[in-house]
């Protein structure tokens, strides 16, 4: 159920989001936590609306790589299976007797010709043979003219590489209440600059037996940071100015809040600027802890150390 409490009036909604405010239209998050949004599009052929080269770019390594093997696998295999069907007869140099010895030395021979690579003992004979061989050695080149800029693609593609805590807190903070979560970016030797960060939320309301989303902008301690070598914990005052002012957990959980991130910055590698997103649902909201101190100094003290393996380590706050 939303909540009924009064919204501080003077407050200014962000009409900017993209995001519908008709709850019964929503389905779960708007953004997911790697930063895609949770949606799906319908209405549209399949072949219109996806596009290869993106998702090709987008996937995960491990998954990048299954692609390539199994369409390398599965177009050996067609071929194969053409070669068989005009005979195998056409194809010189087979050696084994067996059916399934033949199958094998012509799946091989077809990986040997989209590789152009032709080691030479088979060869094809009869004109159907070439020329079933002429086409597939010109879809190897293609083929692997295409996965070569895919490849190139994925490591030149500029990427923030940050890496968000789990959770959002709310816990106290300078006499106050506070909303935090924290990020650090993860490689060696990448340092974003002129970093920034703007972080909107999302609030089931009702008012005058009308339910609806109101989006607000979140004021924050700092919005911009100069460069980016450690964390950052991100803050928001809870006060008279904050959409969260006055909410409990159930409350929250009512107005099924969602918090959306989105990070700017410099990528002094390949300079290029570099954006990443996240949210935070209410389920990911946790009161009265608060985040413990995730660097620490070397035993020689001449360096600093950023443990990533804390960033999602916190401690329970006493409340009165």
């Amino acid at each position: 159920m939303p909540i009924n409490k009064k919204i501080n009036p003077f407050l200014k909604t962000n009409n900017d989001t993209g995001f519908g405010s008709n709850p019964n239209s929503v389905g779960g998050r708007f953004i997911n936590k790697d930063g895609t949004f949770n949606l799906r599009r319908e209405g549209v052929p399949f072949f219109r609306r996806i596009g290869i080269y993106q998702k090709m770019l987008s996937l995960p390594m491990w998954k990048f790589i299954l692609v390539i093997l199994i369409f390398y696998a599965a177009i050996n295999l067609v071929f194969t299976g053409i070669y068989l069907l005009t005979g195998a007869d056409q194809l010189g140099g087979l050696v084994t007797a067996t059916q399934w010895g033949k199958i094998k030395e012509v799946f091989y021979f077809s990986t040997q010709t989209f590789t152009t690579l032709g080691y030479g003992r088979l060869n094809p004979e009869g004109d159907t043979a070439n020329l079933v061989s002429s086409l597939e050695a010109l879809t190897g080149f293609l083929s692997f003219a295409i996965a070569t800029g895919l490849i190139y693609g994925r490591f030149a593609k500029p990427k923030a590489y940050l890496q968000f805590s789990h959770l959002a807190v709310i816990c106290p903070f300078k006499g106050k209440t506070a909303l935090m979560f924290r990020f650090a970016t993860y490689k060696d030797n990448h340092t974003l600059t002129n970093v920034e960060i703007k972080v909107n939320i999302a609030l089931k309301v009702a008012e005058d037996g009308k339910q609806e989303y109101r989006f607000y902008d979140l004021a924050l301690e700092r919005t911009k940071v100069d460069s980016l070598p450690m964390n950052w914990t991100v803050v928001h005052a809870i006060d008279d100015n904050s959409p969260l002012n006055g909410l409990n957990k159930d409350d929250i959980a009512a107005a099924d809040v969602e918090l959306y991130v989105l990070i700017t910055g410099f990528d002094d590698v390949y300079s290029s600027p570099v954006l990443q997103r996240t949210s935070y649902t209410y389920k990911e909201m946790v009161f009265d802890v608060k985040f413990v101190p995730m660097y620490r100094e070397s035993a020689d003290g001449q360096t600093t150390i950023l443990e990533m393996h804390r960033i999602n380590e916190t401690r329970e706050v006493k409340t009165n």
